[in-house]
């Protein structure tokens, strides 16, 4: 934790010295970082530290906190006016003659809707992040319209997040929330945020935090009461808006965003499966989307990879900026699947045994929309290479937010046809793959505390029953169950687990299926016959990689694709016995 490297100065306005830190080339466009209730400037440290390669980055302690000085008298001392001179008179330091690009995070994102909607600020501006913190005003006007019209979901809204407001109406109370956080609180607040937020011990700054939040606490006595009252009319932001929504915010429910786009001309919206300090859990996330909307508005947004990355493809607002990996990534499913990723925004790994294939998928993932990709080669069947693909993408890319497991491989033949060495190779790349991935990635998603989804690729045949396909049957039907018992047992941690389970798609997959127990020259025919039926259905992978998206974005549990498919599944289910006798049939090769 800090800010090694930063370049100090003191800003004086109104009476008050503020504390102001650079990193980065100042010659850059800047980024100026505020910070929430009970931070100082070094909840950003990490955040900072990512984007000063590319931007001038500043970051300031707001009056009262850190190493700023607090106004005296402290009552009427922390109005959103006097911290709207205090941003100005930043801005007019470190960025004279341009404006800047602003992000704020709890109190600092409700401060920074103030300097976004004043006349005064017109042209300082140019692009807002905004994360856990409404406008004041737009909060007003969106308790008025739920207590104007009320109807059943919206006084349920209204109650909802006066549950998850409990601590405003404490720190409106006198001199109590002093005590508290001089004593027994202030102590335990470090303890108490690691726990709740899964933070390393030591990763929360200590020294000033007891005065930092007895001051804060006039932030919310100066401003919350008199602007719920009387909301402003015209608080519209003048400048581009993104606006980063964690859904496991504890104290601020998703719906109070839900008018923003109204006061919001420019915006661009996006969802986190996270808690609420993401400044610290989830700093590589949200470097990689403020740095490619700073970026976008300062190439002008026209037709830029970064512009793309925004706001492109139906799940954009849910899966931009995440890390999606994906294995069996140089063709087929997986390709597709990783395409698909990138149109949404996510930066994508593309892991495969072919070097060359998994390096061209993560190219063409760039043209499509990825702000990153990278092409990764594994054999998913070897536990020593996937431990240090988990460890080599944890250090260099960050905590993968979807895992796709999708490398498989085909075998057909009877069940006394296949030899030993068939059987240990299917299940070698189908099932313990399918096992490295999920333990390696899904205990780093659960040691990061903030939710995530495994996608296991099992197939049809994993409830349908084949003469012809018991090895490869097997195999699925295993990484189904695995998946089942995977889901109840990560639930409570926040990530999620869905099989997939397509029929006949035409892929690649067939061509090199092995069958067994027939010669070179008989499995090329198989080969051949199979790779031309399944052209025959035509059943692209886009289409499966369509069910992917929806399957994590819905948290779905089993996902049957094609029309095959979701009719075994019913059968599966309602009418095993013509299941059984269907797969008494010869199969057409």
């Amino acid at each position: 934790m800090g800010l090694a490297g930063a370049r100090e100065r003191w800003v004086r306005t109104g009476g008050i010295e503020l504390c102001v830190a650079e990193l980065g080339d100042a010659s850059q466009p800047t980024v100026l970082l505020v910070h929430g209730y009970p931070d100082s400037k070094e909840v950003w440290s990490e955040v900072a530290r990512r984007l000063a390669d590319r931007f001038h980055v500043v970051l300031y302690d707001v009056r009262g906190h850190g190493r700023s000085t607090a106004p005296t008298p402290l009552r009427g001392g922390f109005t959103l006016e006097k911290l709207t001179d205090d941003f100005l008179a930043v801005a007019d330091a470190v960025s004279p003659d341009a404006p800047v690009h602003l992000v704020g995070h709890d109190w600092g994102s409700v401060q920074a809707w103030e300097f976004v909607t004043v006349k005064r600020t017109e042209g300082r501006i140019a692009s807002f992040t905004s994360m856990s913190g409404p406008s004041l005003d737009h909060f007003g006007h969106w308790i008025k319209k739920r207590m104007n019209r009320p109807t059943p979901r919206r006084v349920g809204q209204l109650l909802g997040q006066g549950a998850k407001s409990w601590y405003v109406y404490m720190l409106h109370t006198p001199v109590l929330p002093e005590l508290a956080w001089r004593g027994p609180l202030g102590k335990q607040w470090p303890k108490i945020l690691q726990r709740v937020e899964k933070l390393p011990a030591g990763d929360y700054p200590t020294p000033s935090l007891p005065q930092d939040a007895a001051h804060g606490a006039w932030l919310y006595r100066d401003n919350i009461r008199a602007r719920l009252r009387r909301p402003r009319p015209d608080a519209y932001a003048h400048a581009p808006v993104q606006l980063i929504t964690p859904t496991g915010d504890a104290f601020l429910s998703e719906r109070l965003y839900d008018d923003v786009g109204e006061w919001a001309p420019q915006l661009t919206r996006r969802s986190l499966p996270a808690k609420h300090w993401i400044p610290r859990t989830r700093p590589d996330q949200l470097a990689s989307w403020i740095g490619d909307f700073v970026q976008t508005h300062e190439d002008g947004a026209a037709g830029t990879a970064a512009g793309q990355s925004a706001g492109r493809g139906t799940y954009a607002e849910r899966f931009g900026g995440q890390l999606v990996l994906v294995t069996g990534a140089a063709s087929g499913i997986g390709r597709a699947t990783a395409f698909a990723f990138a149109e949404a925004g996510a930066r994508i790994v593309a892991v495969d045994r072919d070097a060359e294939g998994a390096a061209r998928t993560a190219e063409m993932a760039r043209l499509i929309g990825a702000p990153d990709a990278w092409g990764e080669t594994a054999d998913v069947s070897d536990e020593q290479a996937m431990e240090k693909l988990a460890e080599k993408v944890a250090a260099e890319y960050g905590i993968v937010d979807v895992l796709v497991n999708n490398a498989g491989i085909g075998l057909a033949g009877s069940f006394l046809q296949t030899s030993p060495e068939d059987w240990k190779k299917v299940l070698d790349v189908n099932l313990w793959g399918v096992i490295h991935g999920c333990r390696l990635f899904g205990r780093q998603m659960a040691e990061r505390g903030q939710g995530g989804h495994i996608v296991n690729t099992a197939s049809a045949a994993a409830y349908q029953p084949s003469k012809a396909l018991p090895a490869y049957s097997t195999s699925k039907a295993a990484v189904l169950m695995l998946s089942e018992c995977l889901r109840a047992e990560l639930a409570g941690q926040g990530i999620g687990v869905s099989a997939i389970c397509p029929g006949i798609v035409n892929t690649n997959i067939t061509s090199t299926a092995r069958f067994a127990g027939v010669d070179a020259e008989e499995e090329k025919r198989r080969q051949k016959r199979s790779a031309r039926l399944y052209g025959l259905r035509n059943y692209p992978p886009e289409k499966v990689a369509d069910a992917i998206l929806r399957a994590v974005a819905k948290n779905q549990a089993v996902v049957p694709v094609t029309p095959e498919a979701r009719g075994a599944r019913l059968l599966s289910r309602f009418s095993p016995r013509a299941l059984r006798a269907i797969a008494r049939l010869e199969p057409p090769l």
